[in-house]
């Protein structure tokens, strides 16, 4: 089978949560243009317009999904318009998240929830309820979970400690490690990406205080952009990646290896 044949999504119905901004959306703009029909969620109806409308002038239909993540008695709800609407769901990609900077001594309990919810028990609650429900019955399935270089080691932003963020991702690198051992059983591949410092609304205060110094840190010298996670996804979305499961991707310009 050639390499354009095995990244061949024609056909093929993928979820990106959190897909109206950032790295979503651009995870979306690449499942679509390999002919995947896509669905994206969010919190907001205004994003979610907005990207639909920025996916249609690329050519990409997307089915655009009000869901807050963080509300996990919403999830299987949203799992099933998906299906009632493009079917069976192959692709999953858990993107939505959140961050909380504090120090760990002023950090609160309620905080702390709120990031462990939506960045850990909310890709927990739709990964279940998609295997269950539509991969390991067609025994087919790509889950790629969204973690962090915060997941991989103890460091942290300047001047913004991370304690949940980081924790949580970390909790996401062995639950991907985990899945991928339990759902090979399945032949469902479960994968994470760990992106490294990107421009998102997420990161915004951060490079808005030291752009430069930030990406200096990269040995590539620079921090992600619009494309940067483009061919990853392509990868681990498509049946190139039928024998990669389990493994963990930094897409940082280099940052671990410097570690």
């Amino acid at each position: 089978m050639s390499l354009k044949q095995l990244l061949d999504l024609s056909g093929r119905v993928a979820v990106v949560t959190g897909g109206s901004r950032g790295l979503g959306l651009q995870m979306a703009e690449v499942l679509g243009e390999l002919g995947a029909r896509v669905a994206i969620t969010a919190r907001k109806a205004d994003e979610l317009a907005q990207a639909k409308a920025h996916l249609a002038a690329q050519g990409i239909e997307a089915l655009p999904l009000v869901c807050d993540m963080g509300d996990l008695a919403a999830i299987p709800g949203m799992v099933s318009q998906v299906i009632a609407t493009l079917g069976p769901i192959d692709i999953l990609v858990n993107n939505a998240g959140m961050a909380w900077g504090a120090p760990t001594a002023e950090h609160s309990l309620a905080a702390w929830e709120r990031v462990m919810t939506l960045n850990v028990s909310a890709i927990f609650v739709a990964t279940q309820e998609i295997g269950r429900r539509c991969m390991i019955p067609r025994r087919s399935g790509k889950v790629i979970n969204i973690a962090s270089i915060q997941g991989l080691s103890g460091g942290y932003p300047e001047g913004a400690p991370t304690i949940a963020y980081s924790a949580s991702k970390g909790a996401v690198v062995n639950m991907t490690r985990m899945l991928a051992n339990e759902w090979a059983a399945h032949d469902i591949n479960v994968n994470a990406i760990a992106p490294g410092f990107f421009a998102t609304k997420m990161t915004q205060a951060i490079l808005d205080r030291d752009h430069d110094r930030t990406a200096a840190r990269a040995p590539l010298g620079r921090t992600g952009g619009p494309e940067d996670l483009k061919g990853v996804t392509a990868l681990l979305a498509s049946d190139a990646a039928a024998y990669i499961t389990g493994q963990i991707i930094a897409v940082d310009g280099g940052l671990t290896a410097a570690f």
